[in-house]
């Protein structure tokens, strides 16, 4: 998981930027539902990794089978 979450980190960190950086200017800056949005990027980043590592997982694991194996 770390990995893949490592690959993707800069190109995650830049565009969660750029929105929070959006949100704030367009509701006003609003601190408070700009930081909770932040945050709530931030979680789906890692659960993101997560599921995406798991999908890769399970893609490779099927594809080394035999056809009758699976």
């Amino acid at each position: 998981m770390w990995a893949h979450y490592k690959k993707t980190f800069f190109g995650m960190q830049v565009t969660i930027l750029l929105v929070t950086a959006g949100i704030f200017h367009y509701f006003g800056q609003n601190v408070l539902m700009t930081l909770t949005m932040f945050g709530m990027m931030q979680i789906g980043a890692v659960v993101g990794a997560l599921w995406g590592s798991r999908l890769r997982r399970k893609i490779q694991g099927n594809a080394a089978a035999l056809p009758l194996q699976r």
